[in-house]
C-alpha cells in the first residue's frame, strides 16, 4: 500500500483553535519539528558537493557549497505545514533566496514550470511563478543553526505556502521546463500543487488522512 493510500484512512483532527485563521484546515499545531522522509539520510563531502541549474535552452550553471554560501544571505520567518497534518509557526530559515540565486541566470524563454531534485532520486514539481516568490529559500540553517542531516543538510528548499513535501531536502538541482511534469509524490497519489488552505493533499478523490501519522515519527 502506498503512502498516499495509507494516509487516507483516518478522520482529520477536530480543530479547537484556528489561531485567527492562521492554522490551515485539518492541521494540528506543534512546537516540535517532525522528521519525515523516504530512504536513507545521505552523507556528503562538501568539497565535492554541488548544485545545478539546467533545462532545455538554459546555460547550465553549477554551484559549489562555498559559492552558494558567498551569495547574499537572507532569513525568513514562516509557518510550515506538512501533509501529515502537523503545522509549526514562526520558523526561521536562513539561506539564499531563489531570486538571489537566479539573479545572473537567464531563465529560458517559455519556461512555466520547474522540477526540483534532491537526493536520493527525489523530485517534485512547481510552477515557475511559485519558485520566484520573494520568500522561497534555499536554506542551510534553521533557528540560527545549520540544518541537521535529517532535515536536509547542507541545503533544502523552503516553500512555505505549499505542503512541506514540496520543500525538498538534500536539494541538488532545479530543471526549467516548458511543460509540467509530476514528481515523486505527485506520481504516487499526492496533489500536483499542494496548497495548504485549500487542503490540496491528494490527487483524485478528497479522502481523509490520519491525524496521528506524524506522531509516529522522530523529532528534532
Amino acid at each position: 500500500m502506498g503512502k498516499a493510500e495509507r494516509l487516507k484512512k483516518a478522520r482529520p483532527p477536530v480543530q479547537k483553535n484556528t489561531h485567527d485563521g492562521r492554522l490551515p484546515p485539518g492541521q494540528t499545531l506543534t512546537e516540535k519539528f517532525p522528521i519525515l522522509h523516504e530512504g536513507e539520510v545521505p552523507e556528503y563531502d562538501l568539497t565535492t558537493w554541488d548544485f545545478t541549474l539546467f533545462g532545455e535552452g538554459a546555460t547550465k550553471r553549477t554551484f559549489t557549497y562555498n559559492e552558494l554560501m558567498q551569495l547574499p544571505q537572507t532569513t525568513v520567518v514562516k509557518d510550515i505545514h506538512c501533509v501529515t497534518r502537523w503545522s509549526r509557526f514562526d520558523n526561521a530559515f536562513t539561506g539564499v533566496t531563489i531570486r538571489d540565486l537566479l539573479k545572473d541566470f537567464e531563465i529560458p524563454e517559455g519556461t512555466k514550470h520547474v522540477m526540483i531534485y534532491g537526493d536520493h532520486d527525489y523530485d517534485t514539481n512547481l510552477p515557475l511563478e511559485d519558485l520566484l516568490k520573494a520568500d522561497i529559500l534555499l536554506a542551510h540553517s534553521f533557528e540560527g543553526k545549520p540544518l541537521t542531516a535529517k532535515h536536509g543538510y547542507p541545503f533544502r528548499l523552503v516553500v512555505p505556502h505549499l505542503y512541506f513535501w514540496k520543500s525538498v531536502k538534500w536539494i541538488r538541482g532545479i530543471e526549467f521546463l516548458q511543460e509540467d511534469r509530476p514528481g515523486f509524490w505527485e506520481r504516487n497519489g499526492f496533489h500536483n500543487y499542494g496548497e495548504v488552505f485549500r487542503e490540496e493533499r491528494f490527487s483524485g478523490e478528497d479522502l481523509d488522512i490520519p491525524e496521528d501519522e506524524w506522531h509516529k515519527k522522530d523529532f528534532d
